[in-house]
């Protein structure tokens, strides 16, 4: 994971370097795929761990904030549906098995529970 700069948390994916044009409309519609039971959005828990297009197809890593999260399927089948509408191409979304923590959100201050890793 990388940080735009100090004091800002926004994962930086592949396509920052190589499509930046491209990386606002996707962050925007990722911003729309909300997990149910937390109330925040893939963007905002860190859950899109990397982007990047390879042969016309957008190659995004995604996990989920728990393995047997009970909404998981309709997560990242969501992520990938609004991810097409972002961007004019297939998208092939790869789960991947990293444990998730507060460390790994955009804004760890989103619960208002005050911890900041």
């Amino acid at each position: 994971m990388s940080e735009k700069d100090i004091g800002s948390r926004e994962i930086l994916w592949k396509i920052h370097e190589t499509h930046p044009d491209l990386v606002k409309p996707l962050r925007a519609k990722l911003e729309e795929v909300k997990d149910p039971e937390i109330g925040l959005s893939v963007i905002q828990l860190g859950l899109i761990r990397q982007v990047q297009i390879k042969d016309d197809v957008v190659k995004m890593d995604m996990i989920l904030t728990t393995p047997f999260c009970p909404y998981g399927s309709v997560l990242i089948e969501s992520a990938r549906a609004k991810a097409q509408e972002a961007l004019p191409m297939a998208v092939d979304i790869q789960l991947g098995m990293e444990a998730w923590d507060f460390s790994m959100m955009e804004d760890p201050d989103a619960f208002g529970w005050g911890l900041t890793p």
